[in-house]
């Protein structure tokens, strides 16, 4: 499927993005989360240009099985460990290392005529969705035996590093500090900029790679990340209306004053958000120019009275180098990571090295 809109994926920042983690990290090693398809960017394509990476994080076995096939020899950890007997066979043979986080995983494996994979468990110390309670460390590891390499936790606040839940969760994860031998991991993205404590054994990158910042706070620490996805679409008209003319579906934009009204080739079929509202910036020849009116399925209307002179099929940025995806992430509402793996599953990806 060809549909106008395109996004260029920009390997060097990808690079670059890495390398910010990596000095961040000093001796903690390094999981680059590319899960969802690495965020929209291209699960392959990111993993075989990461390759300085100490290993990769999916969310599902068939995601490492599909990067095992594809030649890459990296350790590889699923997320959401297995689901069934089936799922396990298919780690075993690709040699993927499982989360624990659930009772029925275990009475799973233990069921299990095979050899187990590499397992490392999960605690919830407070984000109340995956993960056993710090209680049952000891039983648990008593259980999981020489299999369990490392033990893991998520923040769930670490956008907001003064929140004080943060150092609850860190309370809580204390006795899996105090259990030698063991590797050690709990920094995201945001914990990884903003949690010196957090670093352990392993960090789990994943937005900041892609050159998002994990918090829209302006006073949360992000270093200088360069946006790796361009998202870009043709205008493919160029209207002079009136005073008073209406635009678009209900009418939700009226001009007031005679304009010209430009029309991209893209629209919440390719992935854009629907809930955009007027007024979200858009790049016409480097300049911003604001969306007018309500987004369709394969088109949007934008303002061209900052660019007048404007042609016919220059290529409008929606969001990428020039015009960062936080802003447009604002104005519509939702977050940038919403808006990569909506616009990465539909539009066509150009790469650049």
């Amino acid at each position: 499927m060809i549909r106008p809109a395109r996004v260029r994926i920009d390997l060097s920042a990808l690079r670059y993005n890495f390398s910010i983690a990596r000095q961040l990290a000093g001796k903690t090693k390094l999981m680059a989360v590319i899960k969802a398809d690495a965020y929209g960017h291209g699960m392959l394509e990111v993993a075989q240009a990461l390759t300085d990476a100490d290993a990769f994080a999916v969310a599902s076995v068939g995601e490492g099985e599909q990067l095992r096939s594809s030649g890459i020899t990296h350790p590889i950890f699923v997320l959401q460990g297995a689901h069934n007997f089936s799922q396990l066979k298919q780690a075993v043979e690709s040699e993927l290392m499982l989360c624990i986080h659930q009772s029925g995983q275990i009475e799973a494996l233990q069921k299990y005529p095979g050899r187990w994979p590499t397992l490392w468990l999960k605690l919830d110390t407070g984000m109340g969705r995956l993960g056993f309670s710090p209680t049952d460390l000891d039983t648990l590891l008593r259980t999981l035996g020489d299999h369990c390499e490392s033990i893991m936790m998520h923040f769930a606040n670490a956008d907001l590093p003064d929140d004080p839940r943060n150092a609850a969760q860190l309370l809580a994860f204390r006795s899996a500090m105090d259990r030698p031998g063991y590797g050690l991991s709990a920094a995201n993205s945001a914990a990884l900029m903003s949690i010196p404590d957090a670093r352990f054994d392993w960090a789990r990158p994943g937005i900041m790679l892609y050159g998002v910042s994990p918090s829209a706070s302006p006073q949360f620490p992000a270093p200088d990340l360069r946006p790796v996805m361009t998202l870009s679409a043709p205008l493919v008209a160029i209207n002079h209306h009136l005073r008073g003319d209406q635009i678009g579906y209900a009418g939700s934009y009226i001009c007031p004053e005679s304009m010209p009204v430009g029309v991209v080739a893209i629209g919440y079929g390719d992935g854009y958000p629907r809930h955009a509202p007027t007024g979200t910036p858009v790049l016409v020849d480097g300049i911003e120019c604001p969306l007018i009116g309500r987004v369709s399925m394969d088109m949007l209307t934008i303002d061209l009275r900052n660019c007048p002179d404007v042609e016919l099929e220059t290529e409008i940025v929606l969001w990428g180098r020039g015009l960062r995806i936080e802003r447009v992430a604002e104005k519509a509402g939702t977050i940038g990571y919403e808006l990569l793996c909506a616009v990465g599953a539909h539009c066509e990806r150009i790469y650049t090295a």
